[in-house]
């Protein structure tokens, strides 16, 4: 059977042809990829001709039809995407053999001298370069710098030796979280056991333990499952089992344990950095941040301790309060108690509960209603093309096209949990945009994955108003995608500086609690009533619940992040203490022994976010900000919208994000329009 990795696909706007690819069809296009791009080095590097941006950086960065750098890239995207989404053992086996020799194979080339020294050439010595070039120039000869192009034949097998050790490191910490997490089930059988519990969360649970071939009501570490479980069951003890098998990922005595993984990516980060001239990790990546250095990250984090820790200790006096009215003056809050308390407190207060919601949030309308605002917003349109070959059964795809019904983009969602596919939602793409050498404008592959509420026997799938935010903000980051329009595909969408890149996506979530969308689309599933007016009001008034809590919760996270990245000197401490207190200014509540949040932080661990978490809160300032412009000329305005596609959604990483964004907004961002939104600053 001949390999579909080394033909022309043949389908629809060249997309993936999963229907054809088998296991066995990857480690075969690794590896014939890895040697034609060695090929295509070896003729650039040997080239007697003076080095010219044409004949160096523009050979390097060779239209994908040219067939050498297409085979890698089509192969590795396809692939990794699948590791994240749909994986089996096989493909767990493969990745352990597979990933070492990937890096491997880009430390050659990034450490290779002589393809150094005519990029270096080029840098020094160019034709007048337009905008864009000037950047993917500068972004390459910063790629080969901050890689280890400069470092002495000692300092380069170092390297070399630590990135190799690394990229096995996070994928065998990545495993053992997928591992931890899909093991654990909670099986129930009385229904004693199932009070205070929702029909719908019921039927869901019951659905589970039938696909199991059980009885009763199953109940795991998903998302959607373990989230309903401890804001709704009364059972103390059961929410206890709950919690503490969540927050004991990889920290037990067996083979997943993460523990030394991380003390030791920790410090060969650290060790990388210190060989690149850097103090520490973080000043290595915050170079190539907005934020630019640790003190400017820091001063974000304390600025927002300051604003919202009064308001923190406020909200958990109330819960405590709440739980001592119903429990008893003696009551102990404990961390497995705090989201079934929240609930409580939250109905109390605004006679709203979450489960009021789902009814109106039917997963086929939500994606007609978030599909609806992108066609307000930017006359885009999606039409669903079941001819193009998914990867899973679960997976939908879409083509889109532009107000002038020109093509604009493939659009893939993957929407339920399952045994091989991880926990959490992200946009990823299995083609960026890129004009090539004929003026072709290659269009994008965009997909978002996600982890909502399955469909039952008895109903379709009802999302939570988090499960709606979830999907407005990942298609936010598909948006940023598919309006990608620039000439490289390493400068396009989403090829962003990190603190930039979740501005599109947070942006998006601004709508969840807007009424005039809300009324766009969502109707109950059974009677097609509207939702009511008072539920929609309700939503609002409580849309800044526990805001403080929630802050501080996200600084806490950074302040872990920056407290491993900044440390200078070898790091072997016991990890829980270590984090007990890194974290300690933004928590108000103490940590039960033997949780631990280190070893599954896969966004720091084996991630993009080492040193970056902190990227979640400077967006939320951005979008905060942004968004500010929609309320004041209208949420739907379509000029608006129009100068945020062209001034930002379009431009990828061309230019300096900062520029970008006071292009769009005419000055730099401030917080307050962050700390009014929360209700922290009233005027």
């Amino acid at each position: 059977m001949s390999n579909p990795f080394f033909e022309p696909y043949n389908t629809l706007h060249d997309t993936v042809p999963f229907d054809r690819i088998r296991l066995e069809h990857f480690e075969e296009a690794f590896m014939e990829g890895m040697r034609r791009e060695k090929e295509q080095i070896d003729k650039l590097v040997n080239n007697p001709e003076r080095p010219t941006f044409d004949n160096t950086i523009l050979f390097k960065d060779k239209d994908k039809e040219d067939g050498y750098y297409d085979l890698l890239s089509r192969v590795s995207t396809v692939f990794f995407n699948l590791m994240s989404a749909d994986t089996n053992d096989e493909l767990e086996q493969l990745a352990q053999k597979i990933q070492p020799l990937l890096t491997q194979h880009a430390n050659d080339i990034r450490l290779n001298k002589k393809l150094f020294e005519r990029i270096r050439y080029v840098h020094h010595h160019h034709r007048i370069l337009s905008k864009e070039e000037q950047q993917l120039l500068q972004d390459e000869f910063n790629g080969f710098v901050r890689s280890g192009a400069l470092l002495d034949d000692e300092g380069k097998e170092k390297l070399r030796q630590l990135t190799e050790e690394a990229s096995i490191l996070s994928l065998r910490f990545s495993q053992n979280l997928l591992k931890e997490n899909k093991a654990f089930t909670l099986h129930i059988t009385s229904e004693t056991d199932m009070e205070g519990i929702p029909d719908i969360v019921r039927n869901e649970a019951a659905q589970a333990a039938k696909d199991e071939g059980k009885e009763g009501w199953l109940f795991t570490l998903d998302f959607p499952s373990y989230s309903a479980f401890m804001s709704y069951a009364k059972n103390r003890e059961l929410r206890k089992q709950m919690y503490m098998a969540k927050n004991t990922e990889c920290t037990h005595q067996n083979d997943e344990n993460n523990m030394e993984i991380c003390k030791r990516l920790v410090n060969i980060r650290r060790e990388v950095a210190q060989l690149l001239g850097f103090n520490s990790y973080a000043d290595y990546v915050l170079k190539r941040r907005m934020a630019s250095n640790v003190r400017t990250v820091y001063r974000l984090l304390n600025d927002l301790i300051i604003a919202y820790k009064p308001f923190a200790i406020k909200e958990h006096k109330a819960l405590e309060k709440m739980a001592k009215e119903i429990e008893g003056s003696r009551f102990q809050l404990q961390p497995y108690d705090y989201a079934y308390y929240s609930h409580k407190l939250k109905l109390k207060k605004y006679q709203f509960d979450a489960e009021m919601l789902r009814p109106y949030f039917e997963l086929s309308r939500v994606i007609d209603g978030v599909f609806s605002l992108a066609n307000r917003l930017y006359g885009i349109t999606f039409r669903e093309n079941k001819d193009i070959p998914v990867y899973h059964p679960d997976v939908k795809a879409y083509e889109v096209f532009d107000e002038d019904g020109s093509f604009l983009a493939v659009f893939y969602a993957d929407f339920y949990p399952r045994k091989g596919k991880q926990g959490g939602a992200w946009m990823t793409e299995f083609q960026g945009q890129y004009i090539n050498r004929k003026g072709i404008n290659i269009r994008p592959h965009v997909s978002v994955v996600m982890n909502f509420s399955k469909p039952t026997d008895e109903k379709p799938s009802l999302l939570t108003l988090g499960e709606v935010e979830t999907f407005l903000h990942e298609f936010g980051h598909s948006l940023h995608g598919m309006f990608a329009n620039t000439r490289f595909e390493s400068l396009s969408g989403t090829n962003v500086w990190w603190d930039f890149v979740e501005l599109p996506s947070q942006f998006m979530e601004n709508y969840a609690v807007e009424k005039d969308f809300l009324n766009t689309f969502a109707r109950h599933y059974e009677t097609g009533e509207p939702i009511p007016e008072e539920l929609i009001n309700r939503i609002i008034k409580s849309r800044n619940f526990q805001t403080g809590r929630n802050c501080l919760r996200q600084v806490s996270f950074a302040l872990l992040d920056m407290a491993y990245y900044t440390k200078q000197e070898p790091f072997d401490e016991d990890i829980i203490s270590f984090e007990q207190k890194a974290w300690e200014k933004a928590i108000i509540t103490p940590q039960l022994p033997n949780t631990c949040m280190t070893v599954q932080f896969s966004h720091i661990m084996a991630g993009g976010y080492a040193a970056g978490y902190y990227s979640y809160k400077w967006a939320e300032v951005l979008d905060a900000d942004a968004f500010s412009v929609f309320k004041r000329h209208g949420i739907f305005n379509r000029k608006t919208a129009q100068h945020f596609r062209d001034t930002i959604l379009s431009k990828g990483g061309t230019e300096h994000p900062m520029i970008l964004y006071k292009r769009f907004r005419g000055s730099e961002p401030t917080i307050k329009a962050l700390l009014k939104r929360n209700g922290i600053y009233k005027r």
